[in-house]
């Protein structure tokens, strides 16, 4: 029989395929939402992300100055001014209607309303009446214009200052930190007693914790609620970390139980012949053995927790004091729908935290995922 060791998998290739087209799925979304929040309003809206380095025809409306502004030329009453302002552009084409946006080039002379208008190339444009114009209001200009790329820091300033995603950006972490520790605490010392301490009802325990792993949380919230105002936790702090340590704590025992049991069982044994006690076993042996497993649940947490709403709207509330991430682009989303660069630089202010946990422990992810499944 020919030997198969060395030889590759058959569908590698599918594999490798598979774990390219995540990576893209991944990657190019975040790249456009990061390049998206140093973007403006407008290239936002009539460009994509990823001509964001081009130059970009937009549609504008802009306002001519009061038509009663116009100064006496010669025999005409003139108004000139420049629709880019300050900001350098190219017009391509303009229209004085609605109807016909782009209907004329630049440099054109058009009759509209008794008055001449022209708006030249660089967005110069000249209205000339033979009377004296009296409006306090100026005409409506469509301009169809190629501007070049721009990028600005004024949406982080304000995002962070103005917003208040930075007072949400504390409470996420005040919540985050508190309840990705004590589950994993709580979790690593019940683990190394379900997989190494005898004791009645050991199995009956670790039926019960699998069974929890397809519970819904959602069947615990208002009983669970109810129990923190009888005991006077209310919505604050305390209640949530409590909350998502109990919605955490099957994963986590589950995880490092399975990883805890596949360690060498001669390091435990021989320990105990030298007279280490449990305690010291667990503390001395089994948590820096099992650091990769303990990595593997704290990303889930984390992520978990950072990104949740509902169990913080239920624990928590949406004062302004305590409400989180999640629950401050609710608001923006709401109040800001159109406001597309506000909503794009919060998500990734949103998503940069737990794109640096990942990446940061992200090597002890498959090795955690992985432990107990095989012999």
């Amino acid at each position: 029989m020919e030997s198969i060791a060395g030889r590759s998998a058959p569908l590698t290739w599918a594999l490798n395929l598979s774990i390219i087209a995540i990576v893209i799925l991944w990657v190019f979304p975040t790249a456009g939402l990061l390049i998206s929040s140093f973007r403006d309003r407008d290239q936002i809206a009539t460009s994509g992300w990823w001509s964001a380095l081009f130059d970009s025809k937009q549609n504008i409306i802009v306002r001519s100055q009061p038509l009663k502004d116009a100064i006496k030329d010669g025999d005409y009453y003139v108004l000139t001014d420049n629709i880019f302002k300050e900001n350098e552009g190219q017009v391509l084409a303009f229209g004085v209607s609605s109807i016909k946006p782009d209907a004329f080039k630049p440099n054109s002379s058009v009759d509209h309303r008794s008055m001449e208008v022209e708006v030249t190339n660089n967005g110069d444009y000249i209205i000339k009446s033979k009377t004296k114009m009296e409006s306090k209001r100026g005409i409506r200009l469509f301009i169809t214009t190629i501007e070049p790329p721009k990028f600005t820091v004024e949406n982080y300033k304000k995002v962070l200052f103005s917003e208040g995603i930075g007072r949400s950006f504390l409470n996420t972490l005040t919540v985050t930190i508190p309840a990705t520790i004590i589950p994993i605490l709580v979790a690593a010392f019940a683990a190394y007693a379900l997989a190494w301490m005898k004791f009645p009802g050991r199995a009956l325990l670790i039926t019960i914790i699998v069974g929890l792993l397809v519970v819904p949380l959602q069947m615990a919230l208002i009983p669970l609620l109810k129990l923190h105002n009888t005991i006077g936790i209310g919505k604050a702090y305390l209640g949530i970390w409590l909350a998502h340590t109990g919605f955490g704590l099957p994963l986590a025992i589950f995880l490092l139980r399975n990883y805890m049991i596949g360690l060498p069982r001669e390091i435990i044994e021989s320990s105990k012949v030298d007279g280490a006690t449990d305690f010291q076993i667990f503390i001395r042996i089994i948590l820096p053995l099992s650091f990769p497993a303990l990595a593997s649940f704290a990303i889930f947490q984390f992520l978990w927790v950072w990104n949740d709403l509902l169990v913080a709207t239920v624990f928590l509330g949406n004062s302004e004091d305590q409400l989180v991430m999640t629950g401050r682009l609710r608001e923006l989303l709401g109040s800001k729908g159109g406001d597309w660069e506000i909503l794009a630089t919060s998500a990734f202010v949103s998503v940069a935290v737990p794109i640096v946990v990942f990446f940061m422990m992200q090597k002890y992810f498959v090795r955690g995922l992985l432990a107990g499944s095989v012999k």
